[in-house]
């Protein structure tokens, strides 16, 4: 079975709460890259002539352009983050920058949010095409692979349903 995979590279930054008292407690930045795994929901030989899953610009736009447009230089925060009430009252303009996590904005939960955000691009395309696994590298040391169903592994949540990751639209929070 044939894989297209598309990297791009964001920048951001975070903080988690529940290592209030370590490094990662205090907001700050990653230059992050991540990769998405796409295969065709029903595989078929190549046809002879152009020979492709599907044209990789088309595979690739929309997911591209979210990162690009939305997740680059966004700020990663917890649902249960203070912060996010300093947002609301004194910043509300920035809110459209804030990436909403449920639990702390870790790289585990984050490779979960981008594949259910980029399955749900891709089925709003047709369908013909899943993602079955997001990589993404934190630091050229640090890297996240995830393979698995979204669903299982996220958190109970207290979003609206369904939560910004399961929308084909440009969201990256409720708020």
């Amino acid at each position: 079975m044939f894989t297209l995979a598309f990297t791009r590279r964001y920048s951001m930054s975070h903080r988690l709460l529940s290592l209030y008292n370590g490094p990662c407690g205090v907001p700050h930045g990653h230059n992050e890259h991540v990769t998405v795994r796409l295969q065709a929901r029903h595989p078929e030989p190549l046809d002879g002539e152009a020979n492709l899953v599907t044209p990789f610009h088309a595979a690739k736009k929309r997911w591209h352009a979210w990162i690009d447009e939305r997740v680059d230089h966004a700020l990663q925060l917890s649902d249960r983050d203070p912060l996010l009430t300093y947002f609301q009252a004194q910043e509300p303009a920035l809110l459209d920058r804030i990436l909403v996590t449920p639990g702390d904005p870790s790289t585990e939960a984050l490779a979960a949010c981008f594949m259910a955000k980029v399955n749900a691009f891709l089925a709003e395309q047709g369908g013909d095409l899943r993602c079955v696994e997001v990589t993404i590298e934190e630091t050229p040391t640090n890297t996240v692979t995830f393979d698995g169903d979204p669903e299982l592994v996220l958190p109970g949540v207290r979003f609206p349903d369904p939560p910004w990751w399961r929308r084909p639209d440009g969201s990256i929070n409720d708020l």
